[in-house]
């Protein structure tokens, strides 16, 4: 159950590495692919740690944004559509740090308490 509730966070990194797999960065693809793999422990700091990459993540698709865009413009070409999708695709990455506040997710996560005696 709680893979359907991380569905938008794989997302997110696949698209990730899609992107760095097109700009020519194998080993950022690699490391963009494992990291979902880290959702599988049951740690405090797993949450805390994808809401950064998730937020890093929506800063590279805006820093995609203004290079592309500033070529669009540069070469006389359409822009708008480009900056539509990939201010969308920012936005969805930004907006999936979001699952990690349900209820279950804060649960799961949550450390182990243990009762004396």
């Amino acid at each position: 159950m709680h893979a359907l509730k991380l569905l938008p966070v794989i997302f997110s990194f696949l698209l990730l590495a899609a992107h760095f797999y097109r700009g020519g960065l194998p080993a950022v693809t690699l490391v963009c692919l494992a990291l979902p793999l880290l959702l599988f422990l049951r740690r405090a700091w797993v949450p805390g740690l994808f809401q950064l990459l998730l937020l890093l993540g929506a800063l590279e698709w805006l820093r995609s944004i203004y290079v592309l865009v500033s070529m669009r413009i540069a070469f006389e070409q359409p822009w708008t559509r480009l900056a539509l999708i990939l201010g969308a695709v920012a936005l969805f990455t930004l907006l999936s740090g979001l699952v990690f506040r349900s209820r279950a997710l804060r649960r799961y996560y949550r450390p182990t308490e243990s009762t004396p005696g």
